[in-house]
């Protein structure tokens, strides 16, 4: 807990900590990193090998919140933050996709904020930051509201929840990426978000990853009945390249595929989200025709460059895509340790900054489609609009 006079470095917990990129950034911006708390094994060895921090493997359903102040050495109230990015699936847009659609706080996987919300009123950090995908506004948020304020009644606190969804992309990260962040601290007291420093200047895919070498594997190619016709959409496009509306041919029908359905990344421009379980032809893919590499997907996540991360591709792949991007948390750390401390955000740049790169090369030159996807053209059918599809509940 912070101190008048000379302050020790204020500690923080994390919770569903996958491959720590929350607490990553939280360390960068000033915190120690007292515990961090994760059910997969895979994550845990990621964590164990970059970091000294105390990792706790459990399930927060099976450990209970003395178990994780034991693990964290720290007591009742003496926790400055507890930070945590739960399960998103459940509110996620490709739930949308999936056989079962949207259950949110009916998925199994939700439980996890009850237990989260468990530890919260065992504890009683000074402050509290949640992370999310957007879809968590839709019952997620208004269980995390609810909960807070039957703390605040049982124990006498005042958590006071301040939210706002930003775009990674507009605090210096290479990538669009779109969360949810609420922050509630326990004295009640206002919170600010930073402000964006890159709204109007985004740092782009030649800047993170241009200077990596360009390899081309084998288990980088594409595979399946769409491999052969990425080379014939732009870069920084996709399969709507091949609509009516597009450029190219007429292959499909506009918005009858998902979004990221042989999407590719721009040299120009930040990347599209990074996905945790991505289809076999959804991107965001190289330039170059390829998947993604796990060290390109780590830049553009904005993780330190010593990172290893275990496991196998699509362990790696699920590791990467879950992680809040290192640089976004380590703004919003900045900014909760000067509402602690009363003191204005440091003007430093941020430690995990990615310093830009001049000389972007232009778009390779696009190719006709092959041959074997020249039956195709036709009229084909637009989506009828929201909630009109085939799938329409």
């Amino acid at each position: 807990m912070l101190r008048l006079g000379k302050r020790p470095r204020p500690t923080a917990v994390g919770l569903f900590s996958g491959a720590g990129g929350l607490d990553i950034g939280l360390q960068a911006a000033g915190f120690r990193i007292a515990l961090a708390v994760e059910r997969d094994a895979v994550c845990c060895e990621t964590l164990r090998i970059n970091h000294q921090w105390q990792v706790l493997r459990g399930d927060l359903e099976a450990t209970t919140p003395r178990q994780i102040l034991k693990a964290a050495k720290l007591q009742k109230r003496c926790i400055d933050l507890i930070s945590a990015g739960p399960p998103c699936q459940p509110f996620s847009k490709s739930a949308n996709w999936s056989p079962n659609g949207l259950r949110r706080l009916r998925d199994p996987r939700a439980a996890a904020l009850h237990n989260f919300m468990d530890i919260i009123k065992y504890s009683l950090p000074q402050c509290v930051l949640v992370e999310n995908v957007e879809g968590f506004r839709r019952g997620g948020l208004r269980f995390l509201l609810a909960g807070f304020r039957r703390i605040n009644q049982e124990r006498g606190t005042n958590y006071r929840a301040t939210c706002k969804i930003l775009n990674a992309a507009d605090y210096g990260v290479p990538q669009v990426r779109r969360r949810l962040f609420v922050v509630a601290f326990r004295d009640g007291r206002g919170f600010e978000f930073p402000d964006a420093t890159h709204k109007k200047d985004h740092v782009t895919c030649w800047d993170a990853i241009g200077s990596l070498a360009n390899k081309k594997r084998r288990d980088l190619a594409l595979k399946g009945r769409w491999s052969k016709l990425l080379p014939s959409i732009p870069e920084g496009s996709n399969y709507l390249w091949h609509t009516n509306r597009g450029g190219g041919e007429r292959l499909f029908g506009w918005r009858t595929k998902y979004w990221s359905f042989l999407l590719k990344v721009a040299k120009n421009q930040p990347a599209w989200t990074i996905p945790a379980q991505p289809a076999q032809n959804a991107g965001p893919f190289h330039w170059s025709n390829r998947r993604l590499r796990t060290a390109e997907m780590l830049k553009l996540q904005t993780f330190p460059n010593d990172i290893f991360v275990a496991g196998t591709r699509s362990e790696r792949q699920r590791q990467i895509g879950n992680a809040v991007p290192p640089l976004l948390a380590e703004a919003i750390g900045r900014a909760i340790i000067a509402s602690l401390t009363s003191k204005p955000i440091s003007k430093k740049l941020c430690k995990l900054t990615i310093p830009r790169r001049k000389g972007v090369p232009k778009p390779a030159r696009v190719r006709s489609p092959s041959a074997r996807y020249l039956h195709m053209i036709g009229q084909h059918k637009d989506h009828p609009g929201t909630g009109l599809g085939p799938a329409a509940r």
